[in-house]
């Protein structure tokens, strides 16, 4: 190099001619500039080069990150699916190798594989969370230099959504440049003459002071430099270092109402609003706040401008008035949609009407209105049908509301009367005067909003109740006091069901709120249209609940029979319903107040107290499971089944075989369809419901047990029921094991199994259904064991003393079931043993010779009774009973005479054939002893025991009922007819 300075220097110092050193200086200038624009070009194409990957990355990464609807793609289901085609037409676009979108957890949701997304990157994303900000950073990678920038996305909320990376390598901006090298190259050598070198200096000062743009480039930043001034919707302030105003576009200018000359002017001087200022003068980011500028609503972004340029940084503005009223308009939307899902949810969740209608005041105050009444027909109340009054056509008056007159101050004729059931108010209405208490009866006059949605089956709007002066008028004291206490429009709306008016729901706003428009009349009938199916579907569970539990009572016993065998005291608590579904879950309080107690009060839960022939007496507890009219009618059906095979003096395993072939056989005759009737599945208005689908029985339960005071024991069996409890007289408490069987028809033949038992005189027996001591609350299973300790204990207690009736009430304190969930039936009986002396018994034998003394025997106790009064009729009843038992039975035979409330004498023998009443032939000699029995006893019958029969026939003892005085020739020849003669 330094010889060719020396060579350049003799050239020019020789002795040549001015022209040729200047032209050899031109030459050499020329070249030197050639040399050395070629290496500025390659040194300035390379920082270009990355300059320009640096701006592909970064532009390509923000784009996409700030491209709108990226927020709810992010929070949607599935945003990988979404994103990843449009992170291939952004990677294109943009002309960068990839772009890739990772959410927090450093899951892929879009790559340049596709396999690779839903795998996790393994690096520490924390940084590029926490900056804030884009973040563009050079790697050095197998491909050459590569510029990636990470900007991470955030939520509304100002949660991190998810980091955008892209990525671009610097070779990929070099294939460009490096085609226009050779040219460049060529350009600069054709510019040998010194004007072409003079050229190449001006435009290497060009591009020096242009940052390497052209003409065409500057022109372009010229006219975008101008649309941002002059033509952009959207105002653009640029900040410098010391916070003072470089450019201000003219949409700023008017959106801040800056003077005519802001440049060079701190952004503190400006006149803005504090908070805006604030923001100016701190430089902070900023994202979409929103600042209020006079009777505006603006956007505010900041972001700096460094990398891009000197420090400062740029401010946007966007007015979002209007977006911001229609955002009020969408959330308002919003709110009445969340409110009539609410009323599906909230409203109806007890069978209750007035519950009902108070659940839809609930529901509107204070979100749709500052007052909430409703009235209903008072036929709604007692489940009746409602049945339209007609409403006379309206005089050309305006309006009168419901709280602002006095039913005697109704006008003649006037139609409409209804029952206030619900006045709910906000906190608001604190010292309004009060409207009609509860439970007053309304008569709306013909000009009253009220009357015109009856009449017109729609909603009726008042917006402006101060101007209506014929509102005032009817009732001027009363509307003063409400428009004094801010009370200025309503809207009412029938409230209807299958098309007929069950009441009005009126929904009233006060000071503070904004009158009711039409909009909130459709969004009232609509709240009203949901509430008027739930009141009617209560209006009719009321019905059915009234029908049932008239059924039910009918079928329950009214008292319990007089004997001494027991002292017997029942209780019977229908199921309670605790329930509000569908509550939202998002608001316990609410759902501790929705829980409303609504009696279901049918069940199927039975008891009985059977008294039995000699002395003894039959306890009986059943239950059906499910409640309303289907359980309660099979529970009369079984109660009856019952008392009928009882009256057989069948054993206890022989009535629950005879009750569980029964049951089996009514389910067999059920159709498959379980109809009820001619209707169908549904059956007629009022049947249909959950028990009407209900045709099968096999959830009914039985608990059958006999007991004998004369021997002190109880003769117990049980399909799918609990057994019984035995408090004997120290106040010890044992559960008896009585053998199980399934539930009522479901046994398919097979036997069914008792237990036998003694119990000591003062014994109490206990029986009870599954309600009694299965309860949800009580163990997670519902299982009976802890509610059998519970009754354990509270039999304990109770006390040896305590008596049934005392008993009873020990043991529903204590198990808690004033409110049960299910049906409770709970039968005591404490036990007496009959004296022995009032018992006789006699062995007989097979000799037809014995019944002499038989007789006399018998007439010797009864003596000793002081019952010779029937000694004759009870010494006629046994001879012939004795005499059939030894003729007809089989050995031994024995005689047992029982004095209680009436003389039961009975007659066993091994023998299993039951003598059968019949009329005799005048030819035959016998058979007529039995219709002697049966003419001149109470009652008579025969029962099977484990050893054979006993035939049996009761008295009435003297002055407890007359005995048969009939002559016993008349009682002969009553045998024989006149055609016999």
């Amino acid at each position: 190099m330094g010889r060719f300075v020396r060579l350049i220097r003799s050239r020019v110092h020789g002795p040549r001619s001015l022209a040729g050193q200047m032209f050899v200086l031109q030459v050499v200038v020329v070249v030197l500039l050639v040399a050395a624009a070629v290496a500025v070009l390659l040194v300035q194409a390379r920082r270009d080069s990355e300059r320009d990957a640096r701006h592909r990355s970064q532009t390509a990464a923000e784009t996409f990150a700030h491209s709108p609807g990226l927020v709810d793609v992010l929070t949607g289901p599935d945003p990988a699916a979404v994103l990843e085609p449009a992170a291939q037409v952004a990677q294109e676009t943009g002309g960068v190798d990839a772009i890739t979108v990772l959410d927090p957890a450093g899951v892929f949701l879009t790559g340049p594989d596709t396999a690779q997304i839903g795998s996790r990157y393994q690096g520490n994303l924390g940084p590029f969370l926490a900056a804030g900000q884009s973040l563009t950073t050079k790697y050095s990678t197998n491909q050459g230099d590569a510029f990636v920038t990470v900007v991470p996305v955030y939520g509304r909320a100002g949660e991190p959504l998810a980091l955008v990376v892209a990525a671009i390598t610097v070779d990929r901006v070099n294939d460009t440049v490096g085609r226009l090298i050779p040219w460049l190259v060529l350009g600069a050598a054709g510019a040998l003459a010194l004007s072409a070198g003079a050229a190449a200096l001006v435009s290497r000062r060009l591009r020096r002071q242009t940052r390497g743009l052209g003409p065409s480039e500057i022109t372009r930043m010229y006219e975008h430099h101008d649309a941002v001034l002059h033509a952009a919707r959207e105002g653009v302030l640029i900040l410098d270092a010391e916070r003072r105003v470089v450019l201000a576009n003219d949409e700023a200018r008017r959106l801040l109402d800056l003077p005519d000359v802001v440049e060079r002017r701190g952004s503190a001087s400006l006149a803005l609003p504090p908070g805006l200022a604030d923001l100016l003068v701190s430089g902070r980011d900023a994202s979409d706040e929103v600042h209020i500028v006079g009777d505006r609503l603006l956007a505010v972004n900041q972001r700096p401008t460094a990398p891009y340029g000197s420090a400062g940084s740029v401010v946007t503005l966007r007015d979002t008035t209007e977006l911001r009223q229609l955002a009020g308009q969408a959330q308002a939307v919003r709110e009445r949609l969340s409110l009539l899902y609410e009323a599906g949810v909230r409203v109806g969740t007890t069978l209750d009407v007035a519950r009902t209608a108070q659940e839809l005041a609930d529901l509107c105050v204070p979100r749709f209105a500052d007052i909430v009444t409703v009235d209903l027909l008072d036929a709604m109340l007692d489940g009746g049908e409602p049945t339209p009054s007609p409403v006379p056509s309206p005089t050309p008056s305006p309006v009168t509301a419901p709280e602002t007159h006095d039913a005697s101050e109704a006008a003649p004729g006037s139609s409409g009367r209804m029952r206030r059931v619900t006045s709910h108010w906000a906190e608001w209405g604190g010292g309004v005067p009060t409207l009609y208490p509860i439970g007053e009866e309304i008569e709306f006059a013909e000009a009253t909003p009220m009357a015109e949605a009856l009449r017109d089956g729609r909603g009726v709007l008042r917006a402006d109740l101060a101007a209506d002066l014929a509102w005032q008028a009817q009732a001027p004291d009363r509307a003063a006091r409400l428009i004094e206490a801010g009370v200025h429009s309503l809207v009412t709306v029938p409230l209807k069901a299958r098309g007929l008016v069950l009441g009005l729901a009126t929904f009233w706003r006060g000071a503070g709120s904004a009158a009711f428009d039409t909009d909130d009349v459709s969004f009232a009938e609509e709240v009203a249209a949901r509430a008027a199916v739930a009141v009617d579907n209560a209006r009719r569970y009321t019905r059915e609940h009234a029908t049932a539990v008239t059924l039910q009572r009918s079928l329950l016993p009214h008292a319990l029979p007089e004997q001494d065998a027991v002292d017997a005291a029942y209780r019977y608590l229908p199921a309670r319903a605790a329930t509000a579904p569908g509550a939202p879950a998002d608001t316990a309080a609410y759902a501790a107040e929705a829980e409303t107690v609504v009696g279901a009060g049918v069940g199927g839960d039975w008891y009985d107290v059977i008294v039995l022939p000699g002395a003894r007496v039959a306890l009986v507890v059943g239950d059906v499971v499910g409640h309303g009219l289907h359980a309660a009618a099979t529970m009369g059906r079984l109660r009856t089944a019952v008392r009928n095979f009882s009256a057989l003096d069948l054993s206890p395993d022989e009535v629950v075989g005879h009750l569980d072939e029964l049951v089996a056989g009514i389910d067999q005759d059920r159709p498959e369809d379980n109809a009820i009737g001619p209707g169908g599945a549904d059956g007629p208005e009022g049947l249909a419901g959950p028990d009407a689908s209900v045709g099968r029985m096999t959830g009914a339960t039985c608990l059958y047990a006999i007991y004998d005071p004369v021997a002190g024991r109880v003769v117990a069996a049980r399909a799918g029921h609990p057994g019984p409890a035995v408090v004997d007289a120290a106040g010890a408490v044992d559960f008896p094991q009585v053998p199980a069987s399934l539930p009522l028809g479901l046994n398919e033949g097979l036997p069914i199994e008792t237990a036998e038992f003694d119990l000591a005189e003062g014994s109490r027996l206990v029986l009870f259904t599954d309600g009694l001591v299965e309860r949800r609350d009580r163990h997670e299973d519902g299982d009976g064991d802890a509610g059998l300790d519970l009754l354990r204990d509270a039999l304990v207690t109770a006390g040896p003393a305590a008596t049934p009736e005392q008993t009873c009430d020990a043991v529903i304190a204590a198990l808690g079931v004033e409110r049960p969930s299910d049906d409770v039936a709970l039968l005591v009986a404490r036990t007496h043993v009959l004296d022995d002396a009032r018992v006789a018994v006699w062995d007989v034998p097979s000799d037809p010779e014995a019944v002499g003394a038989v007789r006399a025997a018998c007439a010797r106790q009864l003596d000793t009774w002081g019952l010779g009064a029937i000694d004759f009729t009870a010494e006629l009843i046994l001879s012939e009973l004795v005499t059939n038992a030894i003729r007809y039975g089989t050995p031994p035979i024995r005689v047992r005479l029982i004095h209680e409330r009436a003389l039961t004498c009975e007659v066993s023998d091994a023998g299993s054939t039951a003598p059968h009443l019949r009329r005799a032939a005048t030819t035959d000699e016998g058979g007529r002893g039995l219709f002697l029995v049966a003419r001149f006893a109470a009652r008579w019958g025969t029962r099977y025991t484990a050893r054979g029969k006993v035939i049996w026939a009761e008295l009435p003892l003297p002055g407890a009922g007359d005995a048969p005085t009939a002559d016993l020739g008349d009682a002969l020849l009553d045998q024989f007819t006149d055609a016999d003669w």
